[in-house]
């Protein structure tokens, strides 16, 4: 004898905002994809409020941020205590990207979410970027996503170390599919999944580089 069940409820958006908060819709795929998963260790390097660290708290991640603003660090430490009350308190650091204050290959899984591009110059990121990969365990996983000049090569102008004026005014440091190869090659990783980048309004353009530390 089948005993039919109901379907389960569906989803309402209030549901989903408080299970996965404003997390990154890019990074969202990566647990689609299988590639972020439970009994991990992630670091979010440049984590801010810990928008992107809803649900890996609420899940039971092995949870940790940095950040060097202070009013950031500690809007993250009140989302732990509310969703995580578990984690300690010294999982989130006043570290900057560039000198973090974790062992060789500590973690899993890095997240770089809209860091990358606040770089003073090449040397900088290239710094920071190394840095992440140091605290990788062989076969651990970084996702960047960063402003990039693909699509919008005419739009842009150059002030040198890979510094570029968008077509508001500001100036950021800009990656291209060049640079992320050198780097990828650099700290000993490989792509996960092709490049992708993203045009918004004509004004700017994001990548995802999602690369795998080698064994």
């Amino acid at each position: 004898m089948t005993v039919d069940l109901p379907p389960p409820p569906v989803p309402q958006p209030g549901d989903l905002l408080r299970l996965f908060g404003k997390m990154d819709v890019y990074l969202f795929d990566q647990f689609l994809k299988g590639r972020i998963r439970p009994g991990m260790k992630v670091l979010d390097a440049g984590c801010g409020d810990g928008r992107n660290l809803v649900y890996l708290m609420r899940a039971g991640f092995d949870v940790y941020g940095v950040d060097n603003a202070h009013e950031s660090l500690q809007a993250v430490r009140r989302l732990a205590r509310k969703v995580a009350p578990n984690l300690p308190e010294t999982n989130f650091r006043a570290d900057m990207v560039e000198s973090l204050s974790f062992p060789d290959a500590t973690f899993d899984v890095v997240l770089s979410n809209a860091v990358l591009h606040f770089c003073r110059d090449e040397e900088h990121s290239t710094a920071m970027v190394t840095e992440m990969a140091r605290v990788l365990r062989p076969g651990g996983m970084l996702f960047a996503r960063l402003m990039s000049t693909i699509g919008i090569e005419s739009l842009v102008e150059s002030q040198g170390a890979r510094r570029y004026r968008l077509p508001g005014g500001t100036e950021h440091l800009l990656a291209d599919a060049e640079y992320l190869e050198m780097l990828t090659e650099r700290v000993g990783a490989e792509w996960v999944e092709p490049l992708k980048s993203v045009v918004v309004a004509g004004s700017r353009s994001m990548a995802v580089w999602v690369i795998r530390k080698r064994g």
